[in-house]
């Protein structure tokens, strides 16, 4: 593999290590809260929790901000200017941080307001329960918002051990206040405990991120430098972006006003499944993104056309090599994975049955969600956010009409179809765009890719889904052990028949993603030497 290939599956290997540790305690945490409560008004009320002080962090940090501020801030360093960069830099976190605290302020008055537009058809209690919950939540906001921005600036530096190691601690910091604090809060409110812990866990997403921050030599200044040409590039930059994020949240508003009208504990659910969708995307698509998209700005930056087109293509062939036969295991294997992995204590069958009902639509479209998350950093890359968000508003609407037309039939699996849908839709019309933008998006290999891929994960889905079956009926002890012989014998024999058949197509996918494993357990090796 080339050199850059080489870094590249370095920086994706760290992250995805810290992301699988992150996604492994963000199942552990929903493990915990679903055993205690289980899935209905108490969980409906704390999922809807999250939605707007989310919806304020996404709109001026967690998208718009990271997407504009990074191409523009990794420039700066590129070409050898990073006091310019850094007085940027400290503009825009000072703007950044006036606006949230407004946006927190207006959101806390009018909470109650926000939370029945959100969710009208929740009983009057878990309404209130919501509001409640909202407002404590809307503190983490402000520590997110500071993370996102040492997050952008780290990354520019290609630094991503330390924000993904946050990303560990946010999930741990939510387990340890909520199982402490819960049994003094009662049956009901104890649910408030993982709220606050919430608020713990993103101060120390973003106080871990400090040292790595002093590190890189922060140069933060208390300045309003509104009229630099990098304060106003950002600012053009992140404004299409924001116009976007505003639809995209529209449309999760929709969802959960429609969810809220079906049984109660479909908002849980719907949302329980899309974490499982997101699972591989957070650990693996992100990764690879995250870690290509400075590389890819630097290309950008200097003119270098051919490198970025093959780093290009090798990003997007990897994370739909990875992505791809997980979504098509997860279809076969929904309702072994959610039993397995919730149901217990308060999380009855039904609650399983509805939950994969559910995974299996929402798993259609994980390759193109994922391949979405690359594809809209190659757009940055090329400080071109108009487009991403021109094609995610067109196709949000597609999905919105999807969903009043499939939720009568379908009940949340149409939500959940709708979704995929809609993904598939913005990814095709991604790729030709960026086919007429940059000329050639070595398509030919990226279709025998997807082929090849396809042909085996089908395969793989069909041998796992065997295998489960005979092997769930087959044994007759403990049923949770019972449950982890089958489902892990099932994807055991997914994992060979994909690898074995990958290996018998020759594709080069395969050495990206071994030699992101291989080091890093070279560095976990060396490390434990050390």
């Amino acid at each position: 593999m080339s050199t850059a290939g080489t870094k590249l599956a370095k920086a994706a290997g760290i992250i995805m290590i810290a992301m699988a540790l992150s996604r492994i305690l963000g199942y552990v945490r929903d493990v915990v809260i679903l055993t205690k409560f289980g899935q209905n008004s108490i969980t409906d009320a704390y999922n809807a929790a999250f939605s707007i002080p989310d919806f304020l962090y996404m709109l001026l940090v967690g998208g718009a901000l990271s997407s504009a501020f990074i191409p523009v801030f990794s420039g700066y360093i590129a070409t050898d200017r990073e006091e310019e960069g850094w007085e940027v830099a400290s503009t825009i976190f000072n703007i950044v941080m006036v606006l949230m605290l407004i946006g927190i302020g207006i959101g806390l008055i009018f909470t109650p307001s926000l939370i029945y537009l959100l969710v009208p058809k929740l009983k009057p209690e878990s309404l209130q329960m919501a509001v409640t919950l909202t407002r404590i939540m809307f503190i983490q906001t402000f520590f997110m918002g500071m993370n996102g921005i040492a997050m952008g600036l780290l990354n520019s530096y290609k630094q991503f051990l330390a924000p993904a190691l946050g990303s560990v601690l946010y999930n741990l910091g939510i387990i340890v206040v909520g199982v402490l604090l819960s049994p003094h809060l009662g049956p009901r409110w104890g649910i408030a405990a993982f709220s606050v812990g919430v608020v713990v866990g993103a101060f120390v997403n973003f106080a871990v991120q400090i040292p790595s921050l002093i590190k890189i030599g922060l140069r933060y200044k208390p300045i309003f430098n509104l009229k630099h040409p990098g304060v106003r590039q950002i600012g053009l930059l992140m404004l299409p972006v924001m116009i976007g994020l505003s639809v995209t949240q529209f449309n999760l508003f929709v969802n959960q006003n429609l969810a809220s009208g079906l049984s109660e504990g479909i908002i849980t659910a719907l949302r329980t499944a899309q974490r499982l969708m997101q699972l591989p995307i957070g650990i693996f698509a992100i990764a690879i993104a995250v870690a290509v998209f400075p590389t890819l700005t630097a290309h950008a930056a200097r003119g270098q056309k051919e490198a970025f087109r093959r780093d290009m293509s090798l990003g997007i062939r990897s994370v739909i090599f990875i992505t791809l036969p997980s979504g098509i295991g997860l279809i076969a294997l929904a309702g072994p994975i959610v039993q397995l992995l919730f149901e217990q204590g308060q999380f009855s069958r039904a609650n399983t049955a509805a939950t994969a009902y559910a995974l299996m639509f929402y798993a259609i479209g994980l390759f193109a969600y994922s391949a979405i998350q690359f594809l809209s950093r190659v757009f940055y890359s090329l400080k071109d956010t108009r487009t991403p968000v021109v094609i995610g508003i067109f196709t949000i609407f597609v999905n919105i009409a999807l969903n009043f037309l499939l939720i009568g039939p379908m009940k949340q699996g149409g939500l959940a179809l709708g979704y995929s849908v809609a993904g598939i839709v913005n990814l095709i019309i991604l790729l030709v765009l960026l086919r007429r933008k940059i000329g050639s998006i070595d398509g030919s290999r990226l279709l025998s890719s997807f082929t090849k891929t396809l042909a085996a994960s089908l395969a793989m889905g069909a041998a796992a889904y065997e295998v489960n079956r005979v092997l769930a009926g087959a044994l007759h002890f403990h049923a949770k052990l019972n449950q982890v012989i089958a489902v892990g014998g099932a994807i055991s024999m997914g994992v060979v028949v994909f690898a074995v058949l990958v290996f018998l197509l020759r594709m080069e996918e395969v050495d990206l993603v071994l030699d992101l494993f291989r080091r890093r357990f070279q560095r976990a090796r060396v490390g434990a030497k050390a």
